[in-house]
């Protein structure tokens, strides 16, 4: 029994050691066996590494901000070392460090107030060279006539490429490209230039005359209907749809019927990309959720402008191969000429079709519409204007090219009207090399802003400034010396403006000829920029017929 005791005694003790190699409470451990390490994440591993990369998160958070605290004060020293370059520039006193002048501006946006009336009040105290400081970039306004003859008549100033770069494109779409208006490079401009001039020739502009008097006279029979006396309108509006049906067939070869229905897809899609071109001045405005549908709009505009000027260009130009009769307007001497210098570069030739079609028609409705503010503020001017036309033109309805020699007075009207109210207000020059105007030194590598606006409203170029007067042009008339540019001057001025000034001629001198003139009362007659400057209001016109000009006649 004792042996058999012990034997039941002694069997459970190998298990008992076995048990131990895999029991770390059990007496293996005081015989020399210890458990395997296990791994951390077996035993909350994961609470252990935790604050380790808590710890690296911190240090590259660290890090990054100390980076960024560095590069914004280097980024201040740079701007206090273009301050140091440019204060000796008189100026209106900053209001932020970083910003400069760019609070005032933005709060006089937020107000609809006009901009330009800021800069004509910096110019009488400080000028004629100011100083206009946005972050690190440094504007001068000139105005003076020796800077304005120095940078407009020189070649050797390009256009900013930061500014008219932002025209390249709008929204993401490619715009104006490289076009006479936004091309810097003096070469490529210059090459351009000589395909387009013959398009622009006084022998190949009388030729035009026909389309003028066709399309301003569908002017007159839509006015006809609302000369009653009592109807209201936005004479911005009828000017804007006449000038858009003249840019299209008299460049283009294309029928729009603007002045029918403006919502057709071409003038709608213009209207589109001018409402662009001013919301594409807040750089933010494509990144707000509420402005999506509108930059979309815009974009789908810009592409259906450019798909139709395409198809214009191919059709246009298997036409001219073929040896087809091909239609005399502005784009087939366009392609003869490309065609003679061997480009057939299509891009270009299309950046130009969007800034004859978007520019061509803008500014010379602008300059009707104002034309049409001033003479109804001044009855006595309009009463000579119209004389004049009666004297020129009598009863006939169509203008002949020679007739637009003979009115003299409504020249004079339409010029003093661009003095104080120009479309393109003014224009811009990169100065590569450090310059000295008027005794001020002005920096290499500055935006040079030259504005016509200005200068035409500013008492030492021109007598009670703020006053229309159209004898400032007569002919025994001071010359204004390099203070008047609404075409701007020199070898980069605007190409197309002797056919605007035919236009507008033939639509203003039937205007005076069938209708007198009542601004309706109430309105503000403000001016705001929206890509170019235009009436707050659109001049809301009444007309009643002449009594004279029932007897016109084809």
């Amino acid at each position: 029994m004792g042996r058999g005791r012990a034997a039941v005694s002694e069997q459970p003790r190998a298990p008992r050691a076995a048990a131990g190699l895999f029991n770390c409470s059990g007496p293996a451990r005081s015989r020399g066996f210890s458990r395997p390490p296990r791994p951390p994440f077996a035993r909350g591993g994961r609470r252990r590494w935790k604050p380790a990369g808590m710890e690296v998160l911190w240090a590259a958070g660290g890090l990054l901000l100390a980076l960024s605290l560095l590069a914004f004060v280097l980024y201040c020293c740079y701007v206090q070392y273009i301050h140091a370059k440019y204060d000796h520039i008189p100026g209106a006193p900053r209001e932020s460090f970083l910003f400069g002048h760019l609070p005032i501006i933005w709060r006089m946006v937020r107000k609809q107030e006009f901009t330009p009336d800021l800069l004509l009040q910096w110019a009488e105290k400080y000028g004629p060279v100011v100083r206009m400081n946005a972050f690190h970039r440094v504007s001068v306004l000139i105005v003076s006539p020796e800077g304005v003859k120095e940078f407009l008549m020189s070649p050797q100033h390009p256009k900013d490429p930061i500014v008219y770069g932002n025209l390249f494109s709008l929204f993401g779409e490619r715009f104006l490209g490289n076009s006479l208006v936004t091309v810097c490079n003096h070469e490529h401009w210059h090459k351009q230039r000589r395909i387009i001039d013959p398009a622009f020739s006084r022998s190949y502009l009388i030729g035009l005359m026909e389309t003028f008097n066709e399309k301003a006279e569908e002017l007159m029979e839509k006015l006809e209907e609302k000369a009653d006396g009592k109807t209201e309108f936005s004479m911005l509006s009828m000017m804007s749809r006449v000038t858009m049906d003249v840019i299209g067939k008299a460049a283009f070869g294309l029928e729009l019927n603007a002045l029918s229905d403006d919502q057709t897809p071409l003038p709608n899609a213009v209207t589109k990309i001018m409402e662009g071109l001013n919301k594409a001045r807040d750089p933010f405005v494509k990144f707000m959720p509420g402005k999506q549908k509108l930059v979309k709009e815009i974009r789908e505009s810009v592409r259906l402008l450019r798909r139709v000027g395409k198809q214009c260009i191919d059709q246009r130009r298997e036409a001219i191969q073929n040896g087809k009769e091909a239609t005399m307007d502005i784009l087939t001497q366009i392609l003869k000429g490309d065609a003679l210098e061997k480009t057939r570069d299509d891009e270009n030739i299309l950046d130009n079709f969007m800034t004859f079609f978007v520019a061509g028609h803008e500014t010379s409705s602008n300059q009707m519409t104002f034309t049409v503010m001033a003479l109804g503020q001044h009855p006595e001017i309009l009463e000579r204007a119209q004389a004049e036309v009666d004297e020129v033109l009598g009863a006939k309805r169509d203008v002949d090219y020679e007739d637009l020699g003979k009115l003299t007075y409504l020249s004079q009207v339409l010029k003093e009207s661009l003095r104080l109210y120009p479309p393109v207000s003014g224009t811009l020059r990169r100065l590569e090399k450090e310059h000295v105007i008027n005794g001020i030194r002005i920096p290499a590598d500055t935006t040079i802003f030259l504005n016509t606006y200005i200068m035409g409203r500013m008492e030492k170029f021109f007598k009670d400034p703020l006053t229309f007067d159209p004898a400032r042009f007569s002919k025994d008339a001071p010359k204004p010396y390099y203070c008047y540019f609404p075409f701007s001057l020199g070898p980069r001025s605007c190409i197309g403006q002797v056919f605007a000034q035919m236009e507008v001629k033939v639509v203003m001198a039937k205007l005076l000829q069938r209708f007198e003139i009542q601004l309706v009362p109430g309105q503000s007659f403000k001016l705001i920029e929206a890509g170019t400057l235009k009436p707050l209001d659109g001049v809301i016109c009444k007309l009643k017929p002449r009594s004279s000009a029932r007897g016109c006649q084809a």
